[in-house]
């Protein structure tokens, strides 16, 4: 999952929050080195990330972005369901995701003495152009696959045609994100308790 089900899925626990939203900054036994609440975070984002990766429903979502982005369709999958979260009125009304956006930047904030190398910067973006409410928007996805193109090392990525892709399919891949996002709550709760 991208950086809005992340901040969602720590369940306002404070150290859980940073932990998960800096866990693609820390690799292996470098977890070791934080505090216990915030490793704790970071081993949730890894098992969300693993849950996610492995589950049927987003294979089946990653296989329309393959001929665009090829193995890093599952990005653009990721960035898909944060559009999709962003706009869950059964989870949180605008406003409440607008708030939970900005108490989710100064919860974040609160930790920037833990922040590994390359995550102020990206915060920084984050809290600046207000990625977590406005992945409500095209205009913010478009973005982050650019963004995500930008980021891939070893392949030329057309994040044209992946944002192209994304707006086809928007009913299929709604569908996806309906099915998948209570199983992933479901564990995720199950894994915090």
């Amino acid at each position: 999952m991208n950086f809005l089900a992340h901040a969602y899925l720590s369940f306002n626990i404070p150290g859980i929050f940073a932990g998960n939203m800096m866990g693609d900054f820390v690799k292996g036994k470098q977890k070791n080195l934080f505090p216990e609440e915030i490793r704790k975070g970071i081993e949730l984002h890894w098992f969300i990330d693993s849950f996610t990766d492995t589950h049927p429903v987003t294979y089946k979502a990653k296989q329309i972005f393959k001929p665009a982005a090829q193995l890093y369709a599952g990005l653009f999958t990721d960035v898909s369901f944060d559009y999709f979260l962003a706009k869950d009125e059964s989870i949180k009304s605008d406003d409440e995701w607008q708030q939970f956006a900005e108490d989710t930047y100064k919860t974040i904030e609160t930790f920037r003495p833990y922040f590994p190398e390359g995550f102020a910067t990206l915060f920084g973006h984050m809290r600046q152009h207000n990625w977590l409410y406005n992945y409500r928007y095209l205009k913010q996805i478009q973005n982050s696959f650019k963004n995500v193109s930008l980021r891939a090392k070893y392949l030329f990525i057309n994040y044209e045609e992946a944002f192209t892709t994304f707006q086809n399919n928007i009913p299929f891949l709604k569908d996806c994100y309906d099915e998948f996002f209570p199983e992933l709550k479901e564990a995720v709760s199950d894994r915090l308790r």
